[in-house]
């Protein structure tokens, strides 16, 4: 029978409270243990003297008897002075998946383009039109127009004579409008001055 010593889980939803036991590494977390050895209140301060309480002489009995304890539990058991912890090192924990390095790798390769295509773009002077055809087509064109353009003023010009004689008419109203608002400054001058 394999006995390990871990961490049973109590309390109630979001406020775990967790009993460390002895137990057969068959059973489920939460279920049958062979003896309670201490309890663990992660709620508490780190410095807390409550928030580890472990009784060191079972613990050392069981450990000598051959139980294996979890991380968590040898963590406390070496805080306790029960069991010295081996410290592990991983170096490539903080290293990103496959997925996320060819993610990066695409990126890179997209933005050293489009740096490239700016660099370029840069590099090469602007390309001057040439608009040596166009110039003939519009003499063409500038020969015909004047004609039309000799013909279309006539009609606008009779057009624009009414809205003309009324702009006049619309600029005096407001004129008047100003006027008297221009006079209730100074009566209430005046008005101050006698009260």
């Amino acid at each position: 029978m394999a006995v390990s010593i871990r961490l049973s889980r109590g309390g109630s939803k979001k406020r775990p409270y967790y009993r460390i036991v002895v137990a057969d590494a068959r059973s489920p977390r939460d279920g049958q243990f062979i003896e309670k050895i201490g309890t663990y209140n992660p709620l508490l301060a780190k410095d807390s003297p409550d928030r580890v309480k472990l009784d060191a002489e079972r613990a050392k009995h069981w450990v000598s008897v051959g139980a294996q304890p979890t991380d968590r539990v040898a963590r406390f058991l070496d805080a306790a002075g029960v069991k010295e912890r081996i410290v592990r090192n991983n170096p490539n924990k903080g290293k990103p998946g496959e997925k996320a390095t060819e993610r990066a790798g695409e990126r890179a390769e997209k933005t050293a383009a489009a740096e490239a295509a700016a660099a370029e773009a840069a590099a090469q002077p602007a390309p001057e039109p040439v608009v040596e055809e166009a110039p003939v087509v519009e003499e063409a064109a500038a020969v015909e127009a004047p004609a039309e353009e000799v013909a279309a003023p006539e009609a606008p010009a009779a057009v624009e004579e009414p809205a003309a004689v009324e702009a006049p008419a619309a600029v005096e109203e407001p004129a008047a409008a100003e006027a008297p608002a221009a006079e209730a400054p100074a009566a209430d001058a005046e008005a101050k001055t006698e009260g």
